[in-house]
């Protein structure tokens, strides 16, 4: 029997936060080193992974399937095709970093009125988030993934109401009562929409008498399994309606900004740069693969809430006074390109769609760690509140502004060729949709240029004086971010190798081929 490496490189994790959770209260900076261990070994895990996958082989590989209940036809069944193997490794490349990022967001407060914040739980938490987010991009049985796609809102739930941002402006009850609202409403949002997938995962069942992605694949291909237009749209919109959530899409978003805003900044990372991809991906390999026809009778309404989340999240991103919820509304924005990439149904669309998975999570993890450290000094989070800091700070300006410049998605850096992509594949087929989409480029420009030119330039303001610049486990968080951000920008080829194959895949599941250009006859 081979090694299950796909299972270790999720139980990894999950060992790690129980062992972590296990460490004596009085040992906190143990637990720390522990936990940073543990999410390190997993990162060489999903490094060996990402080493043995073959692009050009099989669509699932590294496969696992082992009887789990008989009696209902479910299977713990794994396997990760190019996409599913990007995104793991995109997971384990974060976890160390906001691991690092939170040194000290859970150490215990000296204020009488605060609650307790227990340093071990934290970071056992954020190790079963990553536990859990991996495994869902290795599952490849329906309801395996539904209980994983459910269960990570437990941990997350505690994370943003347990270990709220200490930068914030009103009482200690007051910032209680903000924590509590916005990991109260991150649960219920995703809880509806967890049921409502329920349904449709049942519905599946009662017509495909499996859960199996294989077996379901197997059974259209030999016309075995058929599913009324009617009962297959039902199915489709049960499963997009929990992943739109998740994503977040227009008119499905309002608890992001919330849940970003209070959490501490690695948390906001947590969130928007590894869980909530899990909602985009698997639009791809659940709505596409299972309900093509039913994903093509939508793509219109589709394309059209992703115009609007595109849109919306930049202009609200301009007109924010908070820095974490302008970077809240930036993503919003960034999802909506996803899901328009995914839904264009062109190869480039989709390619680029998955890019921006990856190169979103790096970006705003660079993005969001930074603005972090920079709201740690200040003791604020409001724009207002800041002025000059290049001036007192320039090593935490500069790295600012290349994590500004890379949400912007300025030539050179990687976002910008997923965003090319996606423009690209959009425009091919849907020319208006396309043309619509790059009012979100030039939205993004004004909101990142004057964050920065009204936080890091003009005057030293007084609360600015005396910043201290990174330190060296700053440094060490943020510059292998922009490295990265630079090398996949300049050559991004190591990863659209493995995504490729993946998206064509896909494109065959719906039966659908790139667009011809028109070449007018020579007269």
């Amino acid at each position: 029997m081979s090694f299950p490496l796909l299972t270790a490189t999720a139980a990894l994790p999950a060992i790690g936060a129980i062992a972590t959770a296990a460490v004596p209260a009085a040992r906190r900076t143990a637990a720390k080193w522990l936990a940073l261990l543990f999410s390190l070994a997993t990162l060489v895990l999903a490094g060996v992974a990402l080493a043995r996958f073959e692009p050009g082989g099989a669509r699932y590989q590294l496969t696992e399937s082992h009887a789990w209940i008989k009696d209902f036809g479910v299977r713990y069944e794994l396997g990760v095709d190019g996409i599913g193997v990007a995104l793991m490794a995109l997971t384990a490349l974060l976890i160390p970093f906001v691991i690092l990022a939170g040194w000290h967001d859970a150490d215990p407060l000296e204020t009488k009125s605060s609650r307790w914040r227990p340093t071990q739980g934290f970071f056992a938490l954020i190790l079963m988030v990553e536990a859990m987010v991996i495994l869902s991009f290795e599952a490849t049985d329906v309801f395996l993934f539904y209980i994983l796609f459910e269960a990570m809102l437990i941990p997350m739930y505690f994370l943003i109401g347990g270990f709220g941002d200490r930068a914030h402006t009103g009482s200690d009850e007051n910032a209680a009562a903000q924590r509590s609202y916005a990991a109260v409403k991150f649960l219920l949002y995703n809880l509806v929409g967890g049921l409502i997938m329920l349904a449709a995962v049942i519905g599946l069942y009662v017509v495909a008498g499996t859960f199996s992605l294989s077996e379901i694949a197997e059974a259209r291909a030999n016309g075995s399994l058929s599913m009324a237009t009617g009962t297959e749209r039902w199915l489709f919109l049960g499963f997009f309606f929990a992943f739109a959530v998740k994503a977040p899409l227009w008119p499905l978003h309002t608890w992001l900004p919330n849940a970003m805003g209070e959490a501490t900044s690695p948390v906001a990372v947590l969130i928007t740069a590894v869980v909530d991809k899990v909602g985009t991906f698997a639009m791809l390999r659940f709505c596409l693969q299972l309900f093509p026809e039913a994903s093509k009778w939508a793509t219109p309404v589709i394309l059209v809430l992703a115009l609007i989340s595109i849109v919306y999240g930049a202009l609200l991103a301009v007109g924010q006074r908070d820095i974490k919820r302008l970077i809240a509304y930036a993503s919003i924005s960034h999802f909506g390109f996803i899901i328009l990439g995914i839904f264009a149904m062109t190869s480039q669309g989709q390619s680029g769609a998955t890019l921006y998975m990856v190169n979103h999570g790096i970006s705003t993890a660079a993005l969001m760690l930074v603005a972090g450290f920079l709201i740690t000094r200040r003791g604020s989070r409001l724009i207002a509140d800041y002025g000059g800091v290049q001036k007192v700070a320039p090593v935490l300006a500069g790295t600012f502004l290349i994590g500004g410049l890379a949400t912007l998605s300025l030539p050179g850096l990687s976002p910008f060729v997923s965003e090319f992509l996606v423009l690209v594949g959009t425009f091919s087929a849907y020319p208006a949709a396309g043309i619509v989409a790059t009012t979100g480029i030039v939205l993004a420009a004004l909101y990142v240029l004057v964050l920065y030119q009204r936080t890091m330039t003009g005057p030293v303001k007084a609360g600015v004086q005396g910043m201290a610049d990174l330190k060296a486990r700053e440094l060490v968080v943020v510059l292998p971010l922009i490295a990265l951000l630079i090398f996949l920008g300049v050559y991004p080829k190591p990863l659209t190798e493995i995504v490729n194959p993946a998206v064509q895949h896909t494109m065959s599941d719906v039966q659908k081929k790139d667009p011809q250009p028109e070449v007018e006859a020579a007269k």
